[in-house]
C-alpha cells in the first residue's frame, strides 16, 4: 500500500512499484469489501492524505485522498479532469441515464431542467407538504409503540419527495417501494452478485419501475401542468438541444434518481438524528425546549425554520457523523496532478465523507456528538471541504437546501408530540451500501412528551 505520513507525499519507491508492506490487489479488494469504512479510515490514519494502492485482478491504480485541499481539487478546480466512477455498475441499471449517472452535455441539460425545482422560492413552497406528511406520521404513532425509526423516516421522506416534486401520493405503495429499495441497496453492498441474487434484484427493480411508470402514465393522461418537477420533465421542449421532449424512459431515469437520492439522504440523516438525541439527553432537552419556544404548540411554517437553530445543528452533526453518501469515486480522464502527486489517466480517485468528517484535525474528538460544532464561529475556523455531505461543484446535490429544510421540519414536527427512546438490547451497526444505513435498523420506543 502506498505509504505517506505527510500531506501530498508519496515516495518514489511506492509510486514506481510495490513495497514490502503493500497489500496485494486481491487483499485490498477483500479488505474494502469486508469493511470499507474501517479500510479507508485505516488508510488515512496510518498512511496520510494521499494513499496509492491497487485494487482487484486488473491491478487498477486507486488513490485515496483525505485532505480538504485535495477534495477541492477533485470536485472543483480540476472537475473537468474526472468523470464519475462506480464500483458497482448495477447502479446504472437502476438509475439509467439519470442526473446522478450521466456525464457531459446530457448531465448539463438534466441539471438545467431540474434546478428550478430547487430554487429558494420553490423550496419555501414545499414547507406545507413537509409539515403535513410529518404530522400524519406523528399522529399515526401511539404511546408505547416500538418502531424502526429508519423505516419510519424513509416512509416520511418518500411521501415528501413524491408529493412535492412529483405531485403524487404513494401511500398505497410505500411498503412496496421501501422493500424494493432495501433489496436493491443490499445488492449494491456487493460489487459482484452471485447468480442467485439476480432474480431478487430484477424483481425489486420491476416493483420500483411499476410505481414510477404509474406516476408518469397518470400525469401524461391528465396533461396538467402542476408546476412541479414532474410537469417540468414531461413538458420540457428541446430539453437536450435535439428538438425532442423527454421520453418515458428519460423521465423514469430522472424520477428514479430523485426518488432514491431525494429521500434516502434526508431519511438516513433524520434517523441518525433520533438515535444521537436518544444517547445525549442534555442535547435532547435543549432541542425540545427550542421546539416548544419557537412553535408554541402550533405546526411549523417555513418562516419558523430559521428560528430552529439547534435543530439545524443537530441535523448537520448527524450528517457529519453518518453521511448518507459516505464515499465518492472519480476516474481521471487525463493525466493530472493533485498536490505533488501525478495521477495517470484511467486511475481511480476515492474521497470519503465518512473518513474526512471524522478527522481530528478538523473535528476535535470526532466521535463525539456535538451540535456546537456548527456555530458560525466554529464553522469559519475549519477548511471548507472538510465537510461535504452533499458533494460540491458541478455534481453537488441540487437538493441540499431541500434536505436541510426537510430535516429541520421533520424533526421539529415529530418532537412536538413525542420523545424517541432507544429500545435496549440492540447492536447498532453501520451498513455502507450506496448510502450509509443502520444494518438492522434502529428500534425506538415512542414516549409522549405531554
Amino acid at each position: 500500500m502506498g505509504l505517506t505520513n505527510q500531506k501530498g507525499a508519496i515516495s518514489e519507491s511506492t509510486a514506481e512499484g510495490p513495497t514490502s508492506d503493500q497489500l496485494s490487489p486481491a487483499a485490498a479488494l477483500y479488505a474494502m469489501r469486508r469493511d470499507p469504512l474501517a479500510f479507508f479510515t485505516q488508510l488515512a490514519r496510518e498512511h496520510g492524505d494521499i494513499v496509492r494502492f491497487k485494487l482487484g485482478d486488473d491491478a487498477q491504480d486507486v488513490y485515496f485522498l483525505n485532505h480538504p485541499d485535495y477534495i477541492r481539487e477533485v470536485l472543483i478546480t480540476q472537475d473537468r479532469n474526472f468523470t464519475k466512477w462506480f464500483a458497482v455498475d448495477r447502479i446504472k441499471e437502476v438509475l439509467g441515464q439519470g442526473l446522478f449517472v450521466s456525464e457531459g452535455d446530457l448531465h448539463a441539460a438534466q441539471r438545467r431542467l431540474s434546478q428550478p425545482a430547487f430554487h429558494h422560492a420553490r423550496i419555501a413552497s414545499y414547507a406545507d407538504q413537509m409539515v403535513l406528511q410529518a404530522v400524519r406520521l406523528r399522529e399515526r404513532w401511539q404511546a408505547g409503540d416500538v418502531v424502526d425509526v429508519c423505516r419510519e423516516m424513509n416512509g416520511l421522506a418518500m411521501m415528501i419527495v413524491a408529493s412535492t416534486l412529483f405531485g403524487a401520493d404513494v401511500a398505497a405503495d410505500a411498503e412496496e417501494v421501501d422493500s424494493a429499495l432495501s433489496e436493491i441497496l443490499e445488492q449494491f453492498e456487493r460489487s459482484i452478485l452471485p447468480p442467485a441474487d439476480r432474480k431478487d434484484f430484477e424483481s425489486a427493480l420491476a416493483r420500483l419501475d411499476s410505481v414510477v411508470y404509474g406516476m408518469i402514465k397518470q400525469r401524461r393522461a391528465t396533461g396538467i401542468d402542476r408546476g412541479d418537477l414532474l410537469s417540468g420533465f414531461l413538458l420540457a421542449e428541446d430539453w437536450n438541444k435535439d428538438g425532442t421532449r423527454m421520453s418515458d424512459l428519460h423521465v423514469r431515469d430522472e424520477m428514479m434518481t430523485l426518488f432514491l437520492a431525494g429521500h434516502e439522504t434526508s431519511a438516513n440523516a433524520m434517523a441518525w438524528s433520533w438515535y444521537l438525541l436518544s444517547q445525549h439527553p442534555e442535547v435532547e432537552t435543549e432541542f425540545h425546549n427550542e421546539v416548544d419556544r419557537a412553535l408554541n404548540g402550533r405546526a411549523p411554517e417555513f418562516d419558523d425554520v430559521p428560528k430552529l437553530v439547534l435543530t439545524a445543528r443537530i441535523f448537520a452533526e448527524a450528517l457529519r457523523l453518518y453521511p448518507p453518501v459516505w464515499a465518492i469515486g472519480r476516474r481521471a480522464t487525463r493525466d493530472c496532478r493533485i498536490g505533488d502527486t501525478n495521477i495517470a489517466a484511467g486511475s481511480v480517485v476515492i474521497l470519503s465523507q465518512y473518513v474526512t468528517h471524522r478527522d481530528p484535525r478538523w473535528f476535535p474528538s470526532p466521535e463525539i456528538f456535538d451540535p456546537n460544532r456548527w456555530t458560525a464561529e466554529t464553522r469559519s475556523a475549519r477548511p471548507r471541504f472538510c465537510y461535504f455531505p452533499f458533494s460540491a461543484g458541478s455534481r453537488s446535490c441540487l437538493g441540499e437546501s431541500f434536505a436541510g429544510m426537510e430535516g429541520v421540519i421533520g424533526l421539529a414536527t415529530v418532537a412536538q408530540k413525542w420523545r424517541l427512546k432507544l429500545e435496549p438490547g440492540q447492536t447498532i451497526a453501520l451498513q455502507p451500501q450506496l448510502t450509509l444505513r443502520a444494518r438492522r435498523g434502529i428500534k425506538m420506543r415512542i414516549e409522549p412528551r405531554i
